[in-house]
């Protein structure tokens, strides 16, 4: 029993401690706290918690001096900062239901032209994100973005088949080079006496972007579409950054 003893004070004395009103230092002579360490800190065999109820965290915070203290916080602390600080300002949707055109710019490729969404029509998101000069959402940061996109051509249902097989499209310009990264034709159905199409679709996906990219969202082989019930048709889109 002597002999477990002295090599327990031993190897107490192998480790430069202080201490100073009640509180240990370990290589340091001036600790200011109960147990203050200068250096590193390894811990073995630590048990893993499975859930959190009554289980408090340690973090740490590093102070005016350049140290860093360790503190018990709440887990419910994190929670609630992602969900009113963590806000993600990539979020932008709009909705457009009386006075749509078809807009063509010359570096759109053929058969795409954009639909005139306008700021205005904005239902959620940062009014910088986008552009009415060409009617254009820009990525703010490289990442991968959720994009929705529909459009109801007039009610929906339209007698006959539509020529030049139209339909929705999603268009992304990068270095002044259009792409079409996405399109569905409207359905059409010929049974010889009934003829009609279903002139609704949508675009469901996700996309990895890069910050500065322009997306454009528009009707794909529409140049025969009526004007008049172009006015009158529906579009929206959403997008927002999933991950980076």
């Amino acid at each position: 029993m002597k002999t477990k003893i002295y090599c327990a004070i031993f190897a107490l004395v192998g480790i430069c401690t202080f201490s100073q009103s009640g509180w240990i230092g370990i290589n340091t002579p001036n600790p200011q706290a109960n147990l203050d360490v200068n250096g590193t800190m390894k811990l073995r065999n630590t048990p893993a918690a499975t859930s959190l109820p009554g289980y408090q965290l340690l973090s740490v915070n590093l102070n005016s001096n350049g140290d860093s203290q360790v503190s018990q916080m709440n887990p419910q602390i994190l929670a609630d900062f992602a969900v009113n600080s963590g806000a993600n300002t990539s979020i932008y949707a709009a909705k457009k239901s009386t006075g749509i055109t078809l807009v063509s710019l010359s570096l759109f490729p053929t058969g795409f032209r954009t639909v005139n969404f306008l700021e205005a029509e904005r239902s959620v998101g940062v009014p910088a994100l986008f552009s009415e000069t060409d009617h254009s959402y820009t990525i703010p940061s490289n990442g991968t973005y959720a994009v929705g996109f529909s459009f109801k051509y007039g009610t929906g249902v339209q007698a006959g088949v539509l020529v030049n097989s139209p339909g929705v499209g999603i268009l992304r310009t990068r270095n002044n080079v259009a792409t079409l990264i996405d399109s569905r034709i409207f359905s059409g159905l010929d049974l010889g006496l009934v003829a009609l199409t279903i002139a609704e679709s949508n675009i469901t996906s996700l996309y990895t972007f890069q910050a500065g990219d322009k997306i454009n969202f528009g009707l794909t082989g529409s140049t025969a579409l009526t004007a008049g019930i172009l006015s009158t048709s529906v579009g929206s889109f959403y997008i927002y950054k999933v991950s980076n």
